[in-house]
């Protein structure tokens, strides 16, 4: 399986540190100290996350040179779903007129869109499909409390998609995916949620006034286990591709915070410069962060054919991935 083209879409409204200086207690050197993001995109009130989803899959679409009518699966990876249901996949189908593809929506927050490359894979291996549309897209600044300080300077909006094709086994060089991690620790579920809006506690005008239906997320906790978890996976990734850090050309990880990235290349031993941030101008776009890098990376030059490329991300669940790509 290759990647065949990529696409990404954020919004025009620029949301600055300096901005949220007027919104709660911070400053722009508090936030960029600790997280290394200096702005994010917001959504304008009309548009879903099915419209960046769109966007995104459009621009995905045009660099791989496929129509809608080829495309016969899409994923779309999200934890801020246009609705409860129908899924956010069938909208964005709706817009693209891609009748012939089956549609469905995941939910693995941050780690979203290295789960659906690795669902995508099996369709595409198994032979039942032959050109996949996948996308990481959430508009999180519909579920974002701004008066909490810890969490309102983290995130943004966004999307990014990427085209997935069967690979030309005339094709000399093995390229594609190599290998894939996954893992999740239900154990974790109450240090990064939206604890209402669910079954499990439903919005009322009692609870109105507690937010419940915003990021809750206790930053320590997140911090350790995502530390900890990405640093096991990139080194399993690496190990079962049968290759070394040092063969690594590039990492693109979750842009959520430059010290776990830090942390991350301190452990295996790469040099910061190996490694693709651009959370200094989208901030936090959960499972869109990872798919518009991806797209940036490949536009800017700064992949070429046969790179090997380290794609790590986690999220609530608590949830982790880690991939590699041959380019």
């Amino acid at each position: 399986m290759t990647i065949a083209g990529t696409g990404s879409y954020v919004p025009e409204r620029v949301l600055t540190n300096a901005d949220l200086e007027k919104l709660v207690d911070t400053t722009d050197d508090w936030i960029f100290s600790r997280t290394g993001i200096r702005e994010r995109r917001i959504a304008a009130p009309e548009e879903a996350t099915s419209h960046l989803a769109t966007h995104a899959a459009r621009r995905a679409m045009e660099n791989a040179g496929v129509t809608a009518e080829q495309l016969d699966l899409i994923i779309v990876a999200t934890i801020s779903p246009d609705t409860f249901f129908p899924s956010t996949a069938c909208h964005v189908q709706r817009n693209l007129g891609a009748l012939n593809a089956v549609a469905f929506d995941i939910s693995a927050a941050c780690a979203g869109f290295l789960y659906a490359l690795q669902i995508a894979r099996h369709f595409i291996n198994s032979g039942n499909r032959k050109t996949v549309l996948i996308i990481g897209a959430d508009k999180l600044s519909g579920i974002t409390n701004w008066q909490d300080r810890n969490t309102c300077v983290l995130f943004g909006d966004g999307a990014g998609a990427a085209i997935l094709q069967a690979r030309d086994p005339t094709d000399p060089t093995p390229r594609g995916v190599l290998s894939t991690v996954m893992a999740s620790d239900g154990r974790l579920t109450d240090i990064l949620s939206v604890p209402g809006g669910g079954s499990a506690m439903p919005i009322t005008p009692e609870n109105a006034d507690q937010r419940l239906n915003t990021i809750h997320m206790m930053g320590r906790e997140v911090f350790k286990a995502a530390v900890k978890h990405t640093c096991e996976a990139c080194e399993t990734a690496i190990a079962r591709a049968g290759l070394k850090p040092e063969d690594i050309s590039l990492m693109i990880p979750h842009q959520a915070n430059v010290r776990i990235v830090d942390a991350i290349c301190e452990r295996l031993k790469l040099p910061p410069e190996k490694a693709f941030l651009n959370l200094h101008k989208y901030g936090n776009t959960s499972g869109a962060a990872i798919a518009i890098a991806l797209d940036e990376a490949a536009r800017s030059g700064r992949m070429k054919k046969g790179d090997n490329i380290l794609l790590v991300a986690f999220g609530a669940g608590f949830a982790w991935a880690a991939s590699i790509i041959r380019w």
